[in-house]
């Protein structure tokens, strides 16, 4: 309580950030987060309920759409990284877009679930799914990429930036485990049953959460500022064709990508505890509340060690680490499904799953460290503060997944 009112105002000697402004990052973060958690549940991918068991469009349908969203979407990234490395706003790099993109990104989400799909042929549906997902490319891919890079341009101590990641991905959790509690619950009330993907649960649980998200989104903006090691006026100098040269030859950018790359099938296998009820009525819905928010609270656990790790052992070591013990816990699935009995399943699923998001929670606090200290030591080599360009190299990256989720898509087919 001291140090609050010590720090209220003013940051630790060493220190960006005052008490408020990690507060009011952690506490707006959750708005933002409702919003990135809501489109992400309908946004266009290999494995998503909305589109597929929902609206009811076909796996290969829906990998063809998906194909075209992510095309449409890298002349949005190119045009998305020369908005950001131009930008030269007193109001910062990245804090503006928290509002210029978070209303846009709501507005398309409510109608994306109200469209009259009832009503449609399948050429129709898929015209309106492609139509909503490349707003979707630039808006929301928009926000997320400002929400999850801010904390890179809030301080320029790198020890500081984990410990708020840290503060900042523990208050972000509580988004998702909220409405993963909620939401069977709720639904139950409406629908009368257990699927999780009847219309009605997104067209009115959504609306609402988005709201409230954008509004606490608002308090990021106000009481939260950029601390860039550069002038105010200082324009990016460095042409384009030069900045994307540079970052293709940062090294640390390449080892960090790859090692997100060859992740893929561990987004498959978390939709198998919500296949298990909805499918094999493996529990009540009141069980599968009580399961998703255990399961939630494994993340917890991962952030709130992750900066005392990072100290002690240094973020390399627990870097590997973390994602060794990854393959551990998918691994141990297999098993699981084969050979447990029916009545237990769900539960030693979701114990396995639970060990792989404590373990996993560690790079929602390594990951914007890291990209941090990447973006620094660019800075550091070439003279200029080229944060966008990551997100244009990072198209490599996009294709790469287009060519890994047809593997998801052959499977569901």
């Amino acid at each position: 309580i001291g140090k609050v009112r010590t720090y209220w105002r003013t940051p630790p000697l060493g220190n960006y950030m005052n008490y408020k402004e990690i507060l009011s990052l952690a506490g707006g973060g959750i708005g933002v987060k409702f919003i990135i958690t809501f489109v992400q549940a309908t946004i266009i991918s290999a494995n998503n309920v909305f589109v597929g068991n929902t609206i009811g469009i076909k796996p290969m349908q829906m990998y063809a759409i998906y194909v075209a969203s992510i095309l449409a979407g890298f002349p949005l990234t190119m045009l998305r990284a020369k908005i950001v490395d131009g930008s030269h706003s007193r109001k910062g790099k990245y804090r503006p877009y928290i509002i210029s993109m978070g209303l846009p990104t709501v507005l398309l989400s409510i109608g994306y679930v109200w469209a009259p799909y009832e009503i449609m042929n399948d050429a129709w549906k898929i015209a309106t799914v492609v139509f909503f997902n490349i707003g979707f490319q630039f808006f929301y891919n928009f926000l997320y990429d400002a929400y999850d890079n801010y904390v890179t341009v809030l301080s320029s101590n790198s020890q500081e930036r984990a410990d708020v990641s840290a503060i900042r991905a523990i208050t972000d959790s509580f988004a998702p485990t909220i409405t993963s509690t909620l939401i069977p619950l709720l639904g139950g009330v409406i629908t009368g049953s257990n699927d999780l993907f009847d219309i009605r649960i997104y067209r009115y649980i959504w609306p609402g959460f988005l709201i409230v998200g954008f509004l606490l989104s608002l308090i990021i903006y106000k009481n939260t500022k950029e601390n860039i090691i550069q002038a105010r006026t200082h324009i990016v100098q460095i042409k384009f064709k030069d900045a994307l040269r540079a970052v293709m030859k940062n090294k640390y950018f390449w080892i960090t990508s790859i090692a997100g790359w060859v992740g893929f099938l561990e987004n498959m296998a978390v939709s198998i505890l919500s296949w298990l009820y909805t499918y094999q009525n493996a529990c009540t819905p009141g069980q599968y509340a009580i399961i998703t928010l255990i399961y939630g609270n494994a993340s917890f656990w991962g952030m709130a060690l992750a900066p005392f790790c990072i100290r002690r052992f240094g973020k390399r070591n627990i870097l590997v680490f973390t994602n060794a013990m990854n393959i551990v816990f998918l691994a141990a699935l297999y098993p699981i499904i084969k050979y447990s009995d029916a009545s237990i399943m769900i539960w030693l699923v979701m114990i396995s799953l639970w060990m792989n998001s404590l373990v996993g929670a560690f790079a929602h606090i390594l990951t914007p460290s890291i990209n941090g200290d990447i973006r620094d030591y660019q800075q550091y080599v070439t003279g200029e503060r080229i944060d966008g360009m990551f997100a244009a190299v990072g198209l490599i990256g996009s294709a790469v997944t287009l060519a890994t989720t047809s593997i998801q898509s052959i499977i569901y087919e």
